[in-house]
């Protein structure tokens, strides 16, 4: 049994929100823009329990003004859950005034495409490391890192979300996930691949 820790520096969700939101030089577009990939990346990775307090805010200022990046700091929750919102960090109460603003200072478009642009970034990292990322998740799906009622629960959300019964043949939480990575990132995946055959004729 290993435990790997690692300290990663910001400001706590629920203090960003308490304490710096709402001041003078926070470009609230730029956060909204944030959250929204946040929550993309938290949802297509199935990490669950995403409250305002399990994850940090780092502030980088740039040559036009500040950019955001939240980053999960409690995974405890990766896999775990069986209910399918649980995994979106815009349903939890304690991020209310985050979803506040993004519903006030961006379209459904935008996030649409900052969806997009996320999954795209993901499809890209995932390429990028996939002989990892399957030794991974070869290795989570011989595991039991779920009750079995949770991985049945999350399998038919899912499904229903998806329209699709692509996740009845899987067994495990682990499983479950590749099939999901599959799901989400498929056309991103194919346009990196005909991006990249391009580029290499």
């Amino acid at each position: 049994q290993t435990l790997v820790e690692e300290h990663i520096p910001g400001i706590p969700g629920d203090v960003f929100i308490r304490d710096f939101m709402s001041l003078p030089n926070t470009n609230r577009i730029r956060f909204a823009k944030e959250f929204v990939k946040f929550n993309e990346r938290c949802f297509v990775r199935l990490l669950g329990d995403m409250r305002a307090y399990n994850f940090i805010v780092e502030i980088t200022p740039d040559i036009e003004d500040f950019q955001y990046r939240i980053r999960s700091i409690d995974f405890d929750q990766q896999s775990f859950e069986g209910r399918k919102n649980l995994y979106l960090p815009q349903y939890f109460k304690e991020n209310a005034p985050i979803v506040e603003l993004c519903i006030k200072y961006l379209n459904s478009d935008s996030i649409e495409q900052y969806q997009s642009e996320e999954r795209t970034m993901m499809a890209f990292r995932l390429a990028s490391q996939r002989y990892r990322i399957m030794d991974l998740l070869t290795i989570m799906g011989k595991d039991e890192i779920s009750p079995p009622e949770k991985t049945e629960q999350l399998k038919a959300e899912l499904g229903a979300h998806f329209k699709t019964s692509a996740f009845r043949t899987t067994s495990s939480m682990g499983q479950l996930l590749k099939v999901h990575l599959k799901q989400t990132l498929r056309k991103n995946l194919l346009i990196l691949q005909k991006s990249m055959g391009k580029w290499q004729d």
